[in-house]
């Protein structure tokens, strides 16, 4: 998830299925030997931002997000299609973090995925329009979470910023997070 979008997606959007919620897959596997995803639920929110697909989808079954509610409101709230895309930061194969704004209104939603590898990274909101105010709900890692041990961990705050705000957020191992900005009237 952090080298697609420096092969592949160079061509154009791809299908891509993110929005798992249970990392342990055990239910179909013979004996429960299941497998682990290696991510994290706000990963799994921000790939709808840094994979870019126009046809997306809630890729897990049902159930798995009833447990988790507040964080789906993200995948219910993301738009499909972008007016604007600017990538904010970037190491092929290690992180990417991109801001998307709305074709359809004046929204913005900012994504990060890391690799194997915890990291803290420091969003600068400068590319929001100077002079406006936004809501941001942030969807986050929690402080003990990990993508390899503890996959269904986060955190959701709401803040207000501008173009001079920046936020210093944790990337989980297989973390990340994911940014809803909506505009202040």
């Amino acid at each position: 998830c952090t080298i697609l979008p420096f092969t592949r997606l160079k061509g154009g959007p791809m299908d891509f299925t993110p929005g798992i919620f249970r990392m342990k897959i055990t239910d179909f596997a013979p004996g429960g030997q299941g497998r682990q995803k290696r991510a994290t639920i706000p990963n799994q929110l921000a790939l709808y931002l840094t994979m870019y697909s126009p046809l997306q989808m809630a890729a897990d079954m049902p159930g798995h997000y009833q447990k988790h509610m507040d964080a789906f409101q993200f995948i219910k709230d993301v738009p499909v299609d972008w007016s604007k895309s600017v990538y904010l930061d970037a190491e092929p194969g290690e992180f990417i973090v991109v801001a998307r704004k709305d074709k359809g209104s004046d929204a913005w939603y900012v994504g990060g995925v890391t690799d194997e590898n915890a990291r803290n990274y420091t969003l600068d909101y400068n590319f929001l329009p100077l002079g406006k105010t936004y809501e941001a709900t942030i969807y986050a890692d929690a402080p003990d979470g990990d993508g390899f041990d503890n996959p269904e961990v986060y955190t959701i705050t709401t803040k207000t910023v501008d173009s001079t705000s920046k936020d210093k957020i944790h990337m989980a191992r297989g973390g990340g997070f994911a940014i809803s900005i909506k505009p202040v009237e």
